[in-house]
C-alpha cells in the first residue's frame, strides 16, 4: 500500500471496501432515509408522482381482465420519461445530502481514511479542525480523475 500513488485506482479501491466494512455507506444511508421524508423536496416529489398517477389511472377502465403488470410498467417508464424524478431526486440530494457532506460524512471519511493509511497512529479523542492545506492533503490520497472525495463518495453511494 505504501507505494501506490494518490489516486491509484487499486488504493481507491482498497479505501473504498474500508469504508464499507467499517459500516459508513450504511451509516451514511440511514442518516439521509431517516431524515428523507420530512423535506419539502420530497413532500413535493411524492404529491407530482401521485397526481401523474392518478391521472393516468382516471383514463383507464377497471376490468377484471386488465392487465395490471403491463399498466404498472406502462406508468413506471411514463414516470421515467417525464423526467420529474431526475428534477425530484436532485432536489432531494441538495436538501438531504448536501448539508451533511462537509460537517458529518467528510469528517467521518477522513478519520476512517486516516486510519487506514496509518493504523494506529489515530486516536479517539477529537482533533482540531483541519485546515483548507490539511484537508486538500488528505482529500488527495483519494482523488480520481481530478474528482474530490466527496463527489467520488457521492457517485458510488446507492
Amino acid at each position: 500500500m505504501a507505494g501506490l500513488p494518490p489516486g491509484d485506482p487499486q488504493l481507491v479501491s482498497m479505501i473504498v471496501n474500508h469504508l464499507k466494512t467499517q459500516g459508513l455507506f450504511d451509516q451514511f444511508r440511514r442518516d439521509c432515509l431517516a431524515d428523507v421524508d420530512t423535506k419539502p423536496a420530497y413532500l413535493n416529489l411524492k404529491q407530482r408522482v401521485d397526481n401523474f398517477v392518478s391521472n393516468h389511472l382516471s383514463n383507464h377502465t377497471w376490468s377484471p381482465h386488465l392487465n395490471k403488470n403491463q399498466l404498472r410498467n406502462n406508468i413506471r417508464q411514463l414516470v421515467l420519461q417525464s423526467g420529474m424524478l431526475e428534477q425530484g431526486v436532485d432536489r432531494i440530494v441538495a436538501q438531504v445530502v448536501d448539508p451533511k457532506v462537509n460537517h458529518i460524512f467528510r469528517p467521518q471519511v477522513e478519520r476512517v481514511v486516516r486510519e487506514f493509511l496509518s493504523p494506529g497512529s489515530c486516536s479517539e479523542e477529537p482533533t482540531a479542525p483541519l485546515t483548507p492545506a490539511e484537508i486538500k492533503t488528505d482529500i488527495g490520497v483519494l482523488e480520481q480523475g481530478g474528482q474530490p472525495v466527496a463527489d467520488f463518495l457521492l457517485s458510488i453511494y446507492p
